[in-house]
């Protein structure tokens, strides 16, 4: 029983998280489409930082518009893997900052896959005005932050065991 609880712990807390994180950005992006009209762009910080509300139908600068099913599929994958992985570690207490990350990534990922099945578009309303970077949103900010941590964390903290153990790969060697 005691391990029956455990499980549904490791699967449940992160569930509610993804939840919660993927709710905040759905939350601004309603805010920004429901106060700015399309193009509009507000100051934040004169100089740094604008609200400007844009509806990306592509990836990073607009590019590969017009492309939603194939980002779907893309996501799709992106959202099994990472629970795959996750499933891989759940029960391992030293891949907890990976498993973190892997949680911030899935949250990232269904953030813009709700707007694409939704809207057909990603909306997007972060703008750093001191440098020529995309419009961004919450779930950007998610994937991009845990994709380099993801990526930190493999190339400089786990071993190549360790590596082996968090993409099954032992697992599969194991059982063989």
């Amino acid at each position: 029983m005691k391990e029956n609880k455990k499980t549904i712990k490791i699967y449940t807390v992160p569930i509610i998280i993804i939840g919660l994180l993927t709710a905040l950005d759905q939350l601004t992006k309603f805010m920004i489409t429901s106060s700015f009209e399309l193009y509009e762009s507000r100051p934040v910080i004169k100089n740094v930082l604008s609200f400007t509300y844009i509806q990306n139908r592509g990836v990073a600068w607009g590019m590969f518009q017009g492309k939603r099913v194939i980002f779907l599929i893309l996501t799709a994958i992106i959202l099994l893997l990472c629970f795959y992985i996750y499933s891989n570690i759940a029960n391992n207490p030293k891949y907890g900052i990976l498993r973190a990350n892997m949680i911030i990534l899935m949250s990232g990922a269904l953030g813009n896959m709700i707007d694409r099945i939704k809207l057909g578009y990603v909306v997007d309303f972060f703008e750093a005005k001191f440098i020529d970077f995309p419009i961004f949103n919450v779930a950007d900010i998610y994937v991009v932050v845990s994709m380099i941590m993801i990526f930190i964390l493999i190339i400089f903290k786990y071993s190549n065991e360790e590596f082996d153990e968090i993409i099954g790969s032992k697992k599969d060697k194991e059982q063989d």
